[in-house]
């Protein structure tokens, strides 16, 4: 049974009709909301109904947009698994730290949450042709989710997205371009291109379904965690449908009586040095961001200099008590390695991020190390390969090995 109202302009309000093709809000041109009965349902989809079913995103069926269950677009999208990082937590001094890893799921990170879902809603709507701008894993995913759906597929990517990331797009079938610029260039390319091509964008929160999908993050979370959420919850930042989608997940559970306790997470909004636009406009007190010049980041993911939901991001981290902030872009290797030296962890580059953030907070005092604290993974380190600054030793097997150096 599907609960969807209608969808809303998360700027301006206006409301659109449920069931219709939309991509942004027709009056203002920023996103929209999915919004749901919230009483009905409430009275209609209980806690135990989860019981028995497969552990996997499409559990939360009742809380997500889709209408016909038979036109889901999936890969098995698994429920990712908590750890406790005891070693990672006692190098900050901490009781306590927690890694969800979404590294799990099908295309190797978290973009398998959003592009399901986008990908799925397109499926019902008889979609044929989807396209969208990525500067890592959002392309990988759109192309192996529409695969998937027998679409036609196009991305656009900067030139120096990681190698991986263009061959796993080529790997499925989509028809893949390299850019020279950055991400928003290549979304200039897809909007340019809707009328020209006949291609419907899937671009970040260009179309309202891609967040439904990340709040399964959120939905998951509060089960995992019995209904009471972490203390704090550090995010890595570009488009910010992640976090968006989180604090929307906790406000309608709320509203559905789910939650053990009204106290939510303070919302970390974690960016690095090299692409700052939502740690600057939080800093400035602003609650639009302006664009980043001259972006540049190996975490690249989160080099998103200029993002549509900027609004979004700042006032979800705003209302939770969190903030927003960036670390030095020459951390990031140094936390990719401690994490995975110390924990068997392999985080990615916008992960460690949050962990140079991690470090910066709780010497300001604004994480307790008495706080319980959960850091998403948001992909696997396996996809970074430059962003991994190895030193290997060499042994040469025509002389004597010295076994004093090993």
């Amino acid at each position: 049974m599907n609960f969807v109202s209608h969808l809303e302009c998360a700027n301006c309000g206006v409301r659109y009709e449920a069931g219709k093709i939309h991509n942004l809000c027709a009056a203002c041109n920023r996103p929209l909301w999915v919004k749901y009965d919230l009483a009905a349902l409430k009275k209609n989809f209980k806690k135990k109904d989860l019981m028995g079913r497969p552990p996997t995103i499409w559990r939360y069926l009742e809380m997500l947009p889709i209408s016909n269950p038979e036109k889901i677009v999936s890969l098995t999208e698994t429920i990712t698994p908590i750890l406790d990082c005891k070693r990672l937590a006692s190098h900050f001094g901490m009781e306590s730290l927690l890694v969800k890893d979404e590294s799990r799921l099908p295309t190797g990170s978290f973009k398998s949450r959003g592009m399901a879902m986008a990908l799925s809603m397109a499926n019902e709507f008889g979609i044929k042709k989807v396209a969208c701008p990525t500067a890592g894993n959002a392309g990988g995913a759109m192309a192996a989710y529409a695969a998937r759906a027998g679409m036609e597929a196009y991305v656009f990517m900067p030139e120096d997205t990681p190698m991986i990331n263009k061959k796993e797009c080529y790997l499925a079938g989509a028809k893949t371009f390299a850019v020279n610029g950055l991400i928003n260039d290549c979304g200039r390319i897809v909007g340019e291109g809707k009328k020209i091509k006949g291609w419907f964008d899937v671009s970040t929160l260009k179309e309202p379904y891609r967040i439904e999908g990340k709040k399964t993050m959120g939905l998951e979370l509060a089960e995992q965690f019995d209904w009471e959420l972490p203390d704090v919850i550090l995010y890595p930042t570009g488009g910010g449908t992640g976090l968006i989608g989180m604090w929307k997940a906790f406000a309608e559970l709320e509203a559905m009586g789910w939650l053990k306790s009204p106290k939510k997470p303070k919302m970390i909004s974690c960016q690095s040095e090299g692409c700052a636009p939502i740690s600057t406009a939080f800093d400035k007190g602003e609650r639009f961001a302006k664009l980043f010049e001259g972006a540049s980041t190996v975490a690249s993911g989160i080099r998103v200099p200029v993002a549509v939901g900027d609004f979004m991001i700042l006032d979800a981290v705003r209302e939770s008590g969190g903030v927003a902030i960036a670390t030095p872009e020459k951390d990031i290797p140094k936390f990719m390695r401690m994490a995975s030296s110390s924990e068997g962890i392999a985080l990615c580059p916008e992960t460690a991020v949050c962990l140079g953030a991690l470090d910066v907070l709780l010497q300001r005092g604004t994480i307790k190390k008495t706080d319980r604290v959960l850091i998403f993974n948001t992909g696997a380190a396996q996809k970074y390969p430059e962003a991994v600054q190895e030193k290997l030793q060499r042994i040469d097997i025509t002389k004597p090995i010295d076994w004093d150096k090993i």
